[in-house]
């Protein structure tokens, strides 16, 4: 059986997203442990420029699926070129990100290839020549160890969960002609938000709940602004039509790992705190003392956020001139 590790990478507009670099990182520790090579899928239109980049995160070979097929970003053209790279490569194990297109990708071709499929992890190695996924269960509540049997293995990674560490390899580039006969989806119109930071990328994110009283983020974002971070809000928040269900944070959101979370007049409800559990540094400002979001918060402040954001985001503005 192959010792090939395939890391498949995802990037938007020529450049690569984060979560590439994290599972190229992960692929490259299995790869170690296999002794086989890392190998980089880089798909996409005008990705010949980037496809290098990967090399310095440890790819040893690189297989670049250039094609325009692929500009519009359609799930269905881009799985079916994974599945064309994954035939080229035959690889033991197959990393991916766990993001709207990762998690696409990663189940469609667990069915396509009948292949073990451990979604949304934290971590996977290989024990015993054993692929094994750590992955939250319940809410975060638990971490299950998973063993996946069969060939390949299939591992979507949480952004943020693995650690992107620099490791130079080999490099190698082969360009792989790809057919997307069969797909389906037309793109009909796309909208785009420019100077946005994505929530599940954001190193600092800022969310808004029930307690912001309406649509006006303005505190919420000025504070998000002058951090270099992303708007985060609650699912109620989204369900009242304040903010867009792109923002959600939480169970039935989006899953966020940032260094820094901040929770403005959020109550804590159980299924927005397992969105956000693995965010390194949580603080919670609300002015209800018994609101559940200070049982989990490393600092909390009990205030009125519409007087307590801003001061935080005058400081802020006044410390960095």
């Amino acid at each position: 059986m192959s010792q090939a590790i395939l890391a498949i990478t995802e990037q938007l507009d020529g450049s690569f997203k984060n979560i590439s670099f994290e599972v190229l990182s992960a692929g490259r520790k299995l790869a170690g442990n296999a002794a086989g090579p890392l190998i980089a899928a880089v798909m996409g239109a005008g990705v010949d420029a980037i496809a290098q980049q990967t090399a310095e995160y440890g790819a040893d070979q690189i297989l670049v699926a250039e094609h325009e097929g692929l500009k519009d970003g359609l799930s269905d053209a881009f799985i079916e070129a994974a599945a064309q790279l994954v035939t080229k490569s035959d690889p033991a194990v197959v990393v991916i990100g766990a993001t709207s297109l990762g998690k696409d990708i990663a189940a469609r071709l667990s069915a396509r290839l009948d292949a073990p499929l451990a979604m949304d992890c934290v971590d996977v190695r290989l024990e015993g020549g054993q692929v094994v996924a750590t992955r939250p269960m319940y809410g975060g509540k638990v971490l299950a160890d998973v063993s996946l049997s069969g060939s390949p293995a299939i591992v979507a990674i949480r952004p943020r969960a693995v650690e992107a560490v620099a490791a130079q390899g080999d490099g190698e580039v082969e360009k792989v002609d790809i057919s997307l006969e069969g797909t389906t989806l037309n793109l009909v119109e796309k909208h785009m938000e420019t100077g946005k930071i994505e929530l599940t990328e954001a190193d600092i994110v800022v969310t808004g709940g029930r307690g912001m009283g309406g649509d006006d983020y303005a505190v919420v974002e000025a504070l998000a602004k002058a951090l270099d971070g992303a708007v985060g809000a609650s699912r109620s928040a989204v369900d009242e039509g304040w903010r867009p269900v792109s923002d959600q944070v939480g169970q039935t959101g989006k899953v966020v790992a940032p260094n820094l979370y901040i929770a403005c007049g959020v109550s804590g409800a159980i299924q927005h705190l397992a969105g956000m559990a693995s965010s390194r540094v949580v603080v919670a400002i609300n002015k209800d003392p018994e609101a559940p979001i200070f049982s989990k918060c490393d600092f909390g402040i009990v205030g009125d956020l519409f007087d307590v954001v801003p001061a935080i985001t005058a400081e802020i503005e006044k410390l960095k001139g």
